[in-house]
């Protein structure tokens, strides 16, 4: 029997470019909608929102997200919330995911339609059509879907996912094989894959310039590990999951461990390169961009502060 649990927490990274002034309000019966600068009503008051949204809080993403449940609603498995364009137009429910909606990973998050399950863009576009039982987040290019599946019963405030047929898909939700076991190939499962990403010149660039922060990235990151890993446990690697877009003009690159597990589940470790590769950000917490210097400066310091507070460390970070 198949079971598999996830623990990921990837937060909404927002970028949009102030096209629209939209925010939301709160009807007497302390309903959620959305209206623009004039008034106009977006979105009716009709979403009892759990977060702490106040009357005229602004519309800071791409699309208008509604964290809760809509009047006289009809529940829908696996979902929670409602996403609309600025326009006011529906364009799908997140999948339920601790307690909220899904977050956002390697650019993509789940949705729910009629029971089945796909990917979003940060846009609302559908990437990946809702045909399966469930999906698991992406990581490192794949991830892992089954049918006929459901959750386990049992008490436990962590369910995982039992039974069905499963199997790995690529970012185009292409059913992908497992090979034999490569330098460059990933495992997920147990079994191993065929390496997903391929770039062109100006993006090999990019990832160049984060290959040579490789060593002091490395040991920033482990510094604070407590068993001693080898200079090929330590060794990181650079991918770009998500290239330029509408609401989004960068290059977002992430972080992976020797195992291509993404190290930084939050915002940490993931770099955003601005479309013509002049400009290097490092994502900071609620999603700020740091310029990557002075990133890289700060955590340096907070990496060497720990070390002199623990001189046992077995992971040492250089002079």
């Amino acid at each position: 029997m198949n079971r598999i649990l996830f623990f990921l927490l990837i937060p909404t990274l927002s970028f949009s470019q102030g096209k629209d002034v939209l925010t939301y309000f709160k009807s007497k019966d302390s309903l959620v909608g959305v209206k623009d600068h004039t008034g106009k009503i977006i979105v009716p008051a009709q979403f009892k929102v759990f977060s702490f949204l106040k009357d005229g809080d602004p519309v800071k993403e791409e699309t208008i997200y509604f964290d809760g449940s809509k009047k006289d609603e009809i529940k829908e498995k696996n979902a929670w919330g409602y996403v609309y364009d600025k326009k006011g137009n529906f364009l799908y429910r997140p999948f339920l995911y601790d307690n909220g909606a899904d977050y956002f990973s390697e650019g993509v998050r789940r949705f729910v339609k009629n029971g089945k399950v796909g990917f979003v863009d940060r846009n609302g576009t559908t990437v990946i059509e809702a045909k399966h039982d469930f999906v698991s987040p992406f990581n490192y290019g794949y991830a892992v879907y089954c049918d006929g599946c459901d959750w386990e019963k049992t008490n436990d405030e962590h369910k995982a996912m039992v039974g069905g047929t499963w199997g790995v898909m690529n970012f185009k939700g292409e059913v992908i094989q497992p090979v034999a076991a490569q330098t460059n190939s990933v495992e997920v499962n147990g079994k191993f894959y065929p390496n997903p990403f391929k770039y062109n010149e100006k993006e090999k660039g990019i990832l160049q310039f984060f290959e040579k922060q490789n060593t002091k990235l490395s040991e920033i990151y482990y510094v604070n590990w407590y068993n001693k890993l080898s200079k090929e446990e330590k060794k990181l690697f650079f991918e770009i999951v998500e290239r330029p877009k509408e609401n989004f003009p960068f290059y977002q690159v992430n972080t992976y461990d020797y195992r291509k597990i993404d190290v930084g589940l939050t915002f940490d470790f993931k770099f955003l390169v601005s479309a013509e590769g002049q400009e290097i950000f490092a994502l900071d917490y609620d999603n700020e961009k740091v310029p990557f210097e002075k990133w890289l400066k700060r955590e340096i310091g907070k990496a060497q502060k720990y070390q002199e507070e623990h001189p046992d460390n077995p992971n040492k970070i250089s002079k």
